[in-house]
């Protein structure tokens, strides 16, 4: 295998609620299974995914539904619900301004996208919505991301990076591996963004963006001047 070879700055990007809406999905998602299969057992769907999400560690859909399925072994709709999943139509939940927000930084470095999510559905997420092509195909996904940072540097080596996420704990956690060596970015967008409670636990991040369409105004070329110096 060749040896990556070593970037000035790379821009990583968490996708669900920074660059697509996932809220929005999950109200989709929602409004489908009420439709199909009746409040108590949309219910109960949603009652195993955040058992299994407490369980994991991260948001697995088709887990949670093949749990349900073994409490619903005679319920054929549960076929459809997956085929729902795999062919929901991603590319209309990306957030206006998002990929504009990775041209932009790829004029500066690299662009990789660093999520959370299980092998499957997250990867077809990723792709669907048309971001594994947008940073060709420097895609990396893990249980948890900010546990893997050396494996982040293996395949995109950097004297920099800039890390773009709307969950406060997860920027704190890459800040105190990689310390000045990285710039976190933090768009105040979807639910965990906005739970005041919860970003009250954290320290403020670099630099606060409104919309992940806000990242275009930025002078990165101001920014990573700073850390050659």
């Amino acid at each position: 295998m060749n040896t990556p070879s070593s970037n000035d700055v790379v821009f990583l990007f968490d996708v669900d609620n920074t660059l697509l809406d996932n809220d929005h999905v999950l109200q989709d998602l929602r409004m489908h299974m009420m439709r199909q299969f009746g409040k108590a057992n949309s219910s109960r769907y949603w009652q195993i995914f955040e058992g299994l999400r407490g369980e994991l560690g991260y948001a697995d859909y088709l887990g949670a539904l093949q749990r349900y399925r073994h409490e619903r072994q005679d319920d054929t709709q549960l076929l459809l619900m997956s085929c729902y999943l795999i062919d929901y139509p991603f590319a209309n939940r990306i957030f206006p301004g998002a990929l504009d927000a990775l041209r932009y930084a790829s004029q500066f470095g690299k662009t990789a996208i660093l999520s959370d999510g299980d092998v499957v559905f997250q990867p077809r997420k990723v792709s669907r919505a048309g971001l594994w092509d947008e940073v060709e195909g420097r895609v990396l996904i893990y249980i948890h991301k900010e546990q893997m940072l050396d494996d982040v540097i293996a395949h995109f080596p950097a004297r920099h990076y800039v890390m773009v996420d709307d969950k406060l704990r997860i920027l704190t956690a890459m800040k105190e591996q990689w310390g000045d060596r990285l710039t976190t970015i933090f768009p105040r967008q979807g639910h965990y963004a906005l739970d005041e409670a919860e970003t009250a636990k954290y320290p403020d991040p670099d630099i606060t963006i409104e919309r992940i369409g806000e990242l275009t105004s930025i002078d990165f070329d101001g920014l990573t001047a700073k850390r050659r110096n």
